[in-house]
């Protein structure tokens, strides 16, 4: 992960003992890698491990299959316009699965056509939740008879923890070093 212009460089050699924990955490859980807004974080080492834990849990236990996960993803990252959030997830969301033509009607703001209807379900849900600030009762309804309430309460929380990320990596102007084209216009 690219260092950003707005924070100071982090330098592990100076590290204290609770950045090296939560580094060291990071990087031996399931993610292995720093990218995303861990280095941004890391200046304050208990948020970064509070976020980061939290984090973990969002990304690989909701109950949601990887596929929805990072469709739920893709469609903060594109409401966000978060840069490094798309490029990290983008990849993972086609591996796992989902169309490219739907994740780009996602990039270009456009309504994507689908032909999976839990796909649909989860877009209708995280666009309304990003766009509305709620989520209306047949879409509830239906994420309720599709998934139950534990699976919902828990992709709220990644949706809400991909909104935390995608702020932090906006603010700290954050890019992945592998970045070189943007998928948003600045």
């Amino acid at each position: 992960m690219k260092e950003t212009n707005r924070l100071p460089a982090f330098d592990r050699s100076i590290a204290t003992s609770e950045q090296v924990a939560v580094l060291d955490e990071i990087l031996s859980g399931p993610r292995g890698n720093l990218d995303g807004p861990f280095l941004s974080w890391i200046h304050s080492p208990e948020l970064a491990q509070r976020a980061q834990r939290l984090g973990a849990f969002c990304r690989y236990d909701t109950g949601l299959p990887l596929r929805l996960s990072e469709l739920a993803i893709l469609v903060t990252a594109a409401h966000w316009r978060s840069q490094a959030e798309w490029h990290i997830h983008h990849p993972i969301a086609l591996k796992a699965g989902l169309p490219a033509e739907v994740a780009e009607s996602i990039r270009c703001n456009e309504t994507p056509t689908f032909d999976d209807q839990d796909d649909r379900l989860i877009y209708d849900f995280a666009t309304q939740l990003n766009e509305t600030r709620r989520v209306s009762n047949e879409t509830y309804a239906q994420a309720l008879n599709r998934f139950g309430h534990v699976v919902i309460i828990n992709l709220t929380g990644l949706l809400g923890y991909y909104t935390l990320v995608a702020m932090t990596l906006n603010v700290f102007e954050t890019r992945t070093a592998s970045q070189i084209d943007l998928p948003f216009p600045e």
